[in-house]
């Protein structure tokens, strides 16, 4: 009674009389219809196709008369290749469109990742031309092996230099030794400082 009075108020809207249809979870039926449209896309199913319409052929054709299903125009067998036909091409775009989407959702995150790299490429690269421009400053293996060279020879001659010395005052003092003068320390003119 409350139910029906609720249907006659005009203040309230009326609920709506729809047939429900069934419901089904899209995805499995995506998956569903892309394991047929894959099966139908291999060599198998072509064999087995071909196989059962030569069955078909052959017992229609060959077979007594009486137990023939489908005589010779085939018309049975045209009806039920159409209506494989009418499903498979649905099934078939649906399986593409939803590959579409996955690619979609892959070239998004190749892009994404693409981007991600190139900014990580920019940054590492802008640290490198820092780190160049900071070392440009540091004394390097090559600088510091020609400055040990150039101090290594002017200690040969400093000590060249300091035997010359000897041998003269040796010779003046006729082969005594005596207490040597002090000698001039190496100089570095090159590099004042």
């Amino acid at each position: 009674m409350a139910e029906q009075r609720r249907s006659e108020r005009l203040d309230q809207p009326a609920e709506p009389r729809t047939v429900r249809l069934p419901r089904f979870d899209p995805e499995a039926f995506g998956r569903w219809s892309e394991g047929i449209a894959r099966g139908m896309g291999t060599a198998n199913f072509i064999v087995y196709m071909t196989v059962v319409i030569a069955a078909w052929f052959g017992w229609n054709t060959l077979a007594p008369a009486h137990l023939r299903f489908d005589p010779y125009t085939f018309t049975f067998l045209t009806l039920v290749l159409s209506l494989q036909a009418s499903y498979a091409a649905p099934l078939i775009l649906l399986a593409q469109n939803r590959q579409a989407d996955r690619d979609r959702v892959s070239l998004e995150e190749d892009r994404r990742r693409a981007t991600m790299q190139k900014a990580d490429t920019e940054y590492l690269a802008r640290e490198i031309a820092a780190l160049r421009i900071a070392m440009g400053e540091v004394a390097t293996r090559d600088f510091l092996r020609s400055e040990l060279a150039r101090l290594a020879e002017e200690l040969d001659e400093a000590q060249q230099r300091r035997h010359r010395l000897e041998r003269r005052q040796q010779e003046k003092t006729g082969g005594h030794r005596e207490s040597p003068e002090p000698l001039d320390e190496p100089r570095d003119d090159a590099h004042p400082g």
